[in-house]
């Protein structure tokens, strides 16, 4: 599909051309380590460029996933693929707290980012880049992909800074509305033809005098 998107794109609208796929897993010590290796693995499972990442504030539990994704590894069918994932594009990170680690989060701007934590709705706020967010231990992204029903194609690469996941609204277009009042025009009339005229814009200028000196 993302090969077809890069053919036509300029020729036709396409809504973004998505992958590799990826996760973050922010968790804190309430996190079971195999839970959060089996979320990393079922991104890195995807393909050789797929990207598992677990940021927690608790150093046991990073050394408890390590050892967790090793084992699990040797179970896959997919193991090949997810191993190369793993080595190139996968990490286990300590960040300070919790707070430090949403804000690498935000940093990464993850296609799927998993909050397996106590009070996940507690960081909610604080999350600000991201494309699906994942709320506690017993929501894992694949509940996204299967059953939860949120758009299937969002933001990777980082992509989630500035753009959001596929919804209704890539199909439509929309157009702004304009309408000024008389008094409204004259109160503007000044910094819009300064603003113009700052440009060598004079014709921009004039369709305005126009209107508030006219009688």
């Amino acid at each position: 599909m993302a090969a077809a998107k890069r053919l036509v794109f300029g020729i036709v609208g396409i809504d973004m051309v998505a992958g590799p796929s990826e996760v973050v897993v922010v968790a804190d010590e309430t996190a079971p380590a195999d839970w959060v290796a089996a979320d990393l693995l079922a991104q890195a499972e995807h393909d050789a460029m797929a990207s598992a990442v677990c940021i927690t504030p608790s150093a046991a539990l990073a050394r408890s996933v390590e050892a967790e994704v090793a084992r699990q590894l040797s179970l896959l069918p997919r193991r090949a693929i997810a191993e190369q994932a793993v080595n190139r594009f996968g990490a286990v990170i300590v960040a300070e707290d919790l707070a430090a680690a949403v804000r690498l989060a935000n940093a990464v701007a993850p296609e799927h980012l998993e909050l397996m934590v106590a009070d996940p709705w507690a960081l909610v706020p604080d999350v600000r880049h991201a494309g699906a967010v994942f709320l506690g231990r017993h929501t894992p992204e694949v509940a996204g992909d299967y059953l939860a029903g949120p758009s299937h194609v969002l933001p990777t690469g980082g992509t989630a800074r500035f753009s959001s996941p596929l919804s209704v609204e890539d199909f439509q277009t929309r157009s702004s509305l304009l309408g000024l009042t008389p008094e409204a025009i004259r109160r503007w009339r000044e910094p819009v033809t300064r603003l113009a005229e700052l440009e060598g814009l004079e014709a921009h200028a004039r369709a305005i005098r126009i209107r508030t000196e006219t009688p």
